[in-house]
């Protein structure tokens, strides 16, 4: 992570990081979605997909990213845990929750937050959307309120229907492979969909190693192909003191 790229998180909330995938990787994650299109979803306008470690290796391996390590221990803290992740498809239209604005904005959320003390910045639950399909000016999708992880005050309720989207909003584009880094705190949501192709966007969500913003909790041993990195990543949230153990 740059100097330049830890000025703008802080300055907007948010980052694009280009090339964050390759064309290798991209096949290889398109191929195993088009296959869970076909079972689940082949009729569908939208679909959130849950359940993302089970569809193999290539996406077990966006636990830990090595193109955005730095980028992540940076904003999240050297110890981050993967909270949950999800990937949604969308033809047209709306997506799988509708275009409402959401975020924590205004007041303090202990899962989810943004400040600066010391020298650092310090997030709660924060964002790795990665584009599996290119995202083109308006074409919809991403769309963010640029600094207001920092505002003391909601954003205005006729603000909050992305179906028109207000001149405040600025809509996140860039090609296949792109990943967009963005804490939860930021007031966020998604524009209707009116790009030629899908929306393919895969959600890597990672807190704190001690909070977690969902109910449940991954068990790296279902898997057997992990790094032991990666099953630290997928800890539950706790303490980590020096010398703990896993049970």
């Amino acid at each position: 992570m740059t100097d330049e790229d830890r000025f703008l998180f802080d300055l907007q909330g948010y980052i694009v990081v280009p090339d964050a995938l390759s064309a290798e990787e991209l096949l290889a994650l398109n191929e195993i979605l088009d296959e869970q299109i076909k079972a689940k979803a082949s009729d569908e306008r939208t679909h959130r997909f849950g359940g993302l470690l089970n569809w193999g290796e290539p996406y077990r391996d966006l636990v830990d990213n090595p193109r955005l390590q730095s980028h992540v221990e940076q904003i999240v803290g050297d110890r981050f845990r993967l909270d949950h992740l999800f990937l949604d498809v969308c033809r047209d239209g709306k997506g799988p929750i509708g275009t409402t604005l959401h975020g924590s904005s205004g007041y303090f959320d202990p899962a989810q937050y943004y400040r600066y003390h010391r020298g650092r910045m310090y997030n709660g639950l924060t964002v790795v959307a990665y584009n599996l399909r290119d995202v083109n000016p308006g074409d919809g999708g991403t769309g963010v309120i640029p600094g207001s992880h920092k505002s003391n005050y909601n954003f205005p309720g006729e603000w909050r229907d992305l179906e028109e989207a207000h001149p405040r909003v600025d809509h996140l584009t860039g090609p296949a492979g792109t990943a967009v880094i963005f804490t939860e705190a930021l007031t966020h949501g998604t524009l209707p969909w009116r790009g030629a192709g899908e929306r393919r966007t895969a959600f890597y969500k990672f807190s704190p190693h001690a909070v977690s913003w969902a109910a449940g909790y991954f068990d790296a041993t279902e898997y057997d192909d992990l790094s032991e990195r990666q099953v630290d990543i997928m800890e539950p949230p706790n303490a980590r003191y020096g010398g703990r153990r896993r049970a």
